[in-house]
Parts: C-alpha cells; sequence; structure tokens
C-alpha cells in the first residue's frame, strides 16, 4: 500500500508562511518535522486549517535555536518553554509556533511517546514546501485512527508520565467528535490520581478549552464518568448525591451539569434573544484577562453555583433548606479559582455570579422590580449584570430539565433587569455626588470609618433615584426615618 501523502495546500497560508520562515531558518543541516494537531486536523478535514496558525514542528536537537531564529526572522516573542528538554515558542503575526527536540532517538520513537495516535503523526517540511506534498510518517496507525474517528493511545505510559494527557484526552474527544477507545478509556481511569500532581496552570489551560467547547458540559459528564473531574473540583463528590426538595428533580451535581448543558445551548443561540442578542452575545465573548472569556467562567458558574449546598444541608420541620449556600459558595468557588490559578479579573467574576445568583429568584417572588431594588441589583452585580442574568435561565431551566429558552419566555423578571441595564443610566454613577465625607462627619459629628461610607451610600442611592436633588436634601434625608440600612 502506498503511504499517505499530505498537501501543502491543505494547511492556512499563514501556515505555510510559518513554516517557509522554520525551513529558511533551519538550512540545510536540519530536517525539521511537521507534527501533531496540525497534520491532524488538515488531514482530517482541510477546512479545519483555514484559520490562524498554530504549529508545531519537531527536530533532532536544537530546537531552542530555531525557535529564536525564528522569531528574529518574523519579529515575533521567543517564550523559552522547557530549555533544558529543548522546547520553545514563537508567537508572531497572529502565529503560534511550538519547536521541541525529539524526546527518543529517532523520529519513529518520538512519535510512539506522544499522547494520541492521532497527534503521533509527522511530515517533513523541506519536502513539504518544495514539492507541495510529502509523505505523511505515521508509526503507530494514528491515519487509520483518524478514518474510524477513534481516540486512541498507543502506550498507557505516556498517560502516567504526563497526568495531563488524561485531560486532554477528553477535551479532544469532545472537540472532533471521537470515541476513546475502551482501553484508553480504561487507561485513562487508571492514571486519573495522577493529575493532582499537574502544575495548576497547566490543568486550568485545559480545563478552559474544555469549557471553551460547544458542548462542555457532556466532556464534563465524560471528566466525570472517567474519575477526572473529582481530582480537578474534588467538591463534586459531595454534590453528587446531595437531593433536593420540589420543584427540584435533581441532585445537585446532576442540577449544575444540567445547568452548564443549558449555558452550552443558549451561547450558541444568544443572538436569539432578541432584543438583546448582539449586545449577549458581544458581552460574552469579552474578555477577561490571560485569554479567558465571560462565557467560560458563565459555564464555571453553573458548575459550581450551587457546591455549597452539601454542606449546608438542613432538614428543618420537615424541610430540606439550605441556609446562606450562595454566601458559603461564593467563598468557596473564590478558593476554587485560586487553586486552578484563574486570573484575577476571572476569579472575581465567578465569585459574584455564584454570591448573587439567587437574587433575581428573590425579585421574581417580591412581585417585580422596584426602583430601590433595581439600584442596588445594579450596583451590586456592574458589569456582571448580563452574565448573572444568563445564569439565572439556565440555573432555572436546570430545575426541572426544560430548555433555557423556555424560561426566557416566561422570565419577566430577567428581560426587565436588562431592558434597565440597557436603558438606565448607571445608577447615576457619572453624576458628582451630593455630598461626601466630611459634610456627613461635620452633620452627624462621627469620626472617620465604615460608618461614613455606609452613610455616603445611602445618600448616593436617594441621588441616583431622584429622591433628593441638592446637599441640604441630602443630608435631611440621611436623617429621616425613609432613608433605611442597605440591604
Amino acid at each position: 500500500m502506498s503511504p499517505a501523502v499530505f498537501e501543502l495546500e491543505r494547511l492556512a497560508p499563514s501556515a505555510r508562511a510559518l513554516l517557509r520562515a522554520v525551513q529558511s531558518a533551519a538550512g540545510r543541516s536540519r530536517s525539521p518535522m511537521l507534527v501533531g494537531g496540525a497534520v491532524r486536523d488538515a488531514r482530517l478535514a482541510p477546512a479545519r486549517a483555514a484559520g490562524p496558525a498554530d504549529l508545531d514542528v519537531a527536530v533532532e536537537s536544537g530546537a531552542l535555536d530555531l525557535a529564536a531564529r525564528v522569531a528574529a526572522r518574523l519579529g515575533g516573542a521567543f517564550v523559552p518553554l522547557d530549555p533544558e528538554r529543548g522546547a520553545a515558542r514563537v508567537l508572531a503575526r497572529g502565529t503560534c509556533l511550538d519547536v521541541t527536540d525529539w524526546r527518543a532517538p529517532t523520529l519513529e520513537a518520538d512519535l510512539a511517546a506522544r499522547d494520541f495516535t492521532v497527534n503521533a503523526l509527522a511530515v517533513p517540511v523541506r519536502e513539504l514546501l518544495s514539492r507541495g506534498r510529502a509523505a505523511i510518517i505515521d508509526p503507530t496507525g494514528g491515519l487509520a485512527d483518524l478514518r474510524a474517528r477513534r481516540l486512541r493511545v498507543h502506550d498507557p505510559r505516556v498517560l502516567t508520565e504526563d497526568p495531563l494527557r488524561t485531560l486532554r484526552g477528553v477535551r479532544l474527544e469532545a472537540a472532533l467528535g471521537f470515541r476513546l477507545t475502551a482501553k484508553s478509556a480504561r487507561a485513562i481511569r487508571s492514571a486519573a490520581p495522577g493529575l493532582a500532581g499537574v502544575a495548576a496552570e497547566r490543568v486550568r489551560d485545559e480545563l478552559l478549552a474544555l469549557l471553551a467547547l460547544p458542548r462542555a458540559a457532556l466532556a464534563l459528564r465524560r471528566l466525570d464518568a472517567l474519575g477526572l473531574l473529582r481530582v480537578i473540583v474534588p467538591e463534586v463528590d459531595a454534590m453528587r448525591g446531595s437531593t433536593q426538595p420540589a420543584p427540584h428533580r435533581f441532585p445537585v451535581l446532576e442540577h449544575s451539569l444540567r445547568a452548564v448543558a443549558g449555558a452550552d445551548a443558549l451561547l450558541e443561540r444568544l443572538r436569539e434573544l432578541r432584543p438583546f442578542g448582539d449586545e449577549l452575545a458581544a458581552h460574552a465573548a469579552e474578555e477577561l484577562g490571560g485569554g479567558v472569556r465571560r462565557a467560560q467562567i458563565l459555564k464555571l458558574a453553573a458548575l459550581l453555583h450551587d457546591v455549597s449546598k452539601p454542606e449546608t444541608r438542613r432538614l428543618i420541620e420537615g424541610r430540606i433548606r439550605f441556609f446562606e449556600h450562595d454566601v458559603r459558595g461564593a467563598a468557596r468557588a473564590r478558593d476554587i479559582a485560586e487553586r486552578l490559578r484563574l486570573p484575577g479579573r476571572a476569579r472575581g467574576v465567578l465569585e459574584k455570579l455564584v454570591r448573587h445568583h439567587l437574587r433575581p429568584g428573590h425579585l421574581a417572588a417580591s412581585g417585580g422590580v422596584t426602583p430601590r431594588a433595581r439600584y442596588r441589583f445594579y450596583r451590586d452585580l456592574g458589569e456582571e449584570t448580563r452574565d448573572l442574568l444568563l445564569l439565572t435561565l439556565v440555573d432555572a431551566a436546570a430545575v426541572t430539565g426544560v430548555s433555557p429558552r423556555a424560561v426566557w419566555r416566561r422570565a419577566t423578571v430577567v428581560r426587565d433587569l436588562l431592558e434597565g441595564w440597557e436603558e438606565t443610566p448607571r445608577a447615576g454613577a457619572a453624576a458628582a455626588p451630593l455630598v461626601r465625607g466630611d459634610d456627613v462627619m461635620a452633620h452627624f459629628g462621627i469620626p472617620p470609618g465604615p460608618e461614613v461610607g455606609r452613610l455616603l451610600e445611602r445618600a448616593r442611592e436617594a441621588q441616583s433615584l431622584g429622591l433628593v436633588a441638592t446637599r441640604e436634601q441630602a443630608l435631611a434625608y440621611l436623617d429621616s426615618p425613609a432613608s433605611e440600612p442597605l440591604e
């Protein structure tokens, strides 16, 4: 049988330009090999190669020197990833190139030591560029696995050597629409405990990549079935068996996974939530730092919004209650985010969503949104207003298993708050305050301290609600019974 051939035209123009820079920097003395995902994806479906270049190249030795030369030629950044083992990255013109030394004496042995057979494919760069096509080197049967749409570990030892590959396997399975072989699934389950010893930053990056998938909930269920989710988030074990009273139909973990599925479905069709769809879609795509987007944190919040229900579960007069699970859950979500080394802003968004996830429901139960309640909601949620209202939809849908869009049709409070956020000035934030700290201290005869801040916020609230318009009116308001304490 003739060897399979890889054609240069299967790669995007940016990828071809990057390979030319690699070969030019390598010269005649080195033979770089295009390996891994780029070969896999271009072979699987040329359309996958149409986006920005993201390439992996392997050389027998001298990876750091080659990467530095490529970075210099392209005017890009050179990032040493693992100098001792010979691994570096080049970031230039919107492209990413990883260059590594062989991890074995031969190319075939290097490929055999990679995570999955569909990633253990290589193409000689010089031949590919000069002829426009080159034979694919496939020592582990990766091409046959591609055709069969299966994900297979060539040697289970690669999972114990780097347990992060267990998590990557589940992500690739979901992203490619493949299926792990039974033997590979068993190997992942066996290697799962080792994931606890992997650097948190590496686990975070894989988890975030998984949450970015359109069907993240299915991938999370797969993580759970293979014993990986409990290693990443040990708190899920307590959630698993924690039952809930009516109208809930599911235990806490099942409810939470259904909420993630709801977020998947909602985010995929956000633009249909008229007339707010375009603004919601743009908001969900906003980056919170470190490449983390709001949509990913929304899904993580859907998973963790009830994380403290098991520890707050109480049977009171025959009824199951979860007092303060929102408050304690926010602290626990913050701990999880810190453990995963999420960027600071992403941690803050996650904590805020878990802390306030009950508020829209409380507003609906109270009969509507008063001007004061609206002010306080926007004040406390700020830029996370939209995120929380989307979380409200998927949380409510997951109570009985209905569609979030079905909830949307009857969620008048959610629509009311979305409309108010678009149309109402941000709680008077742009207006100069009528009173300042010195005014409050002089009027009440109190020293600097927290009480001054509380009084100033009450004055700001009254000003934003249009209850006062002058300094004198504001001070008089603070003297009156109408100036009730803040919630």
